[in-house]
């Protein structure tokens, strides 16, 4: 079986929020690997740009000059394969061709790989074997909904979970129970991007909701279902101040980091992420220093960046960080940041996009990687597909379920 790349196809489909992604496809004489991008609408500024302009803008770019250079490569060849791709881009944040892009061809070339190995894509990418617990947005707000809540994701994990239907069932459970409070209180039910229930609720009022509906799952099923937070902290922040127009209040750094560390405290968060601005190195070690066993995770300060996670790791920021592969550009280096953190003790959270397709490759990521959970919902096509794929994997390697 000859191994040379083919033929490789690029268009535009839509993602879950009715927006153009970019897919590639790979072909050789006897395989196939084919993804498509997400893309975000919480972006943060450190990252890969997703697209120069448009999809349009990419698809024309990778025609012209990523496609001639990856014709005739041999299709295991991930590494020599990233580099063409960075290669072909010219700049060090794919402002040409567009991470989303990027990535898109990255991972296709490595479904391609695996196919013609008779392997699934986890199974190339890393020795990971055991699932990651589902962490799974159960009420949304900030900028993946409107009339809502300041803080952006209210998030629940089932933190002792030992197998992955019960871990499933659990996050179902508190999804489930809080629609049924909301539509209690006799509010008008909607969803946001990531399918979180929207409503306007002060941060503290809907804390105290989730912490009863996780308290009811928790008795149902037996696991310990624990609370976290995405607050975005960056959307918050407004000439020097982080303005919650729901909660009414504007804070100064050291206001919200105490703001966040009450949270903490009254609520048993276990997960905190992007709790400070996306610049503020310090802060986010101030916060993880006196956080106690909650993790703190940098999603925007880090941005699946290995040389933004050394000067984490220089300043005791965070202990974990969030990896979404579209926003540095390849798998070499997604690679690269999740060894490098694993080198120096932060847990890893793959993560979906609030803009998402069906493609299910960030769960052979997340398993590959050995990532602590994975981050995206129990409802929603585009969502569950994620945890669908993994119950797949933990069946073909006989284990999880």
């Amino acid at each position: 079986m000859k191994p040379e790349i083919k033929q490789i196809k690029v268009r535009k489909i839509l993602d879950s929020r009715g927006d153009f992604s970019f897919e590639c496809e790979i072909h050789g004489d006897s395989f196939l690997g084919r993804t498509s991008a997400p893309s975000g609408a919480s972006v943060g500024k450190f990252e890969a740009v997703s697209y120069p302009g448009s999809v349009d803008a990419s698809i024309k770019f990778a025609k012209s000059n990523v496609i001639p250079k990856l014709i005739g490569v041999d299709v295991r060849e991930q590494k020599k394969i990233d580099s063409l791709l960075r290669e072909a881009d010219g700049t060090d944040n794919f402002s040409n061709f567009g991470g989303n892009a990027a990535i898109a061809v990255s991972i296709a070339c490595a479904k391609a790989s695996a196919n013609l190995q008779g392997k699934q894509l986890f199974e190339i990418l890393g020795k990971g074997r055991w699932f990651p617990l589902p962490l799974s947005k159960i009420i949304g707000g900030g900028k993946h909904a409107v009339n809502s809540c300041d803080i952006q994701e209210f998030l629940v994990f089932p933190s002792n979970a030992k197998n992955l239907y019960p871990a499933l069932q659990a996050n179902v459970s508190v999804h489930k129970k809080i629609k049924e409070k909301l539509k209690k209180r006799g509010v008008t039910l909607g969803r946001d991007d990531e399918s979180g229930w929207v409503v306007k609720l002060k941060s503290e009022e809907a804390l105290e909701m989730l912490s009863e509906a996780c308290r009811e799952a928790s008795s149902e099923t037996g696991l310990k279902v624990d609370i976290g937070l995405d607050l975005a902290a960056s959307s918050l922040f407004e000439n020097d101040k982080y303005v919650y127009n729901v909660d009414e209040r504007k804070l100064d750094r050291g206001e919200q980091i105490d703001f966040v560390l009450e949270l903490i405290k009254k609520f048993k968060l276990s997960y905190v992420e992007d709790g400070v601005h996306e610049d503020d190195f310090e802060g986010f070690a101030e916060l993880t220093a006196k956080a106690g066993k909650c993790l703190i995770c940098g999603d925007d300060l880090f941005v699946t960046n290995k040389s933004r996670l050394e000067t984490g790791v220089k300043m005791h920021a965070c202990n974990s960080l969030i990896i979404k592969p579209n926003q540095i550009g390849t798998l070499t280096q997604v690679a690269e940041t999740v060894n490098y953190a694993k080198e120096n003790g932060y847990a890893c959270i793959a993560s979906h996009r609030s803009g998402e397709t069906c493609d299910s490759s960030i769960s052979h990521v997340a398993v590959a990687f050995d990532c602590k959970m994975l981050k995206t919902n129990v409802v929603g096509g585009e969502r569950n597909a994620k945890f669908n794929e993994i119950v797949r994997i933990g069946e073909s390697i006989g284990k999880w379920l």
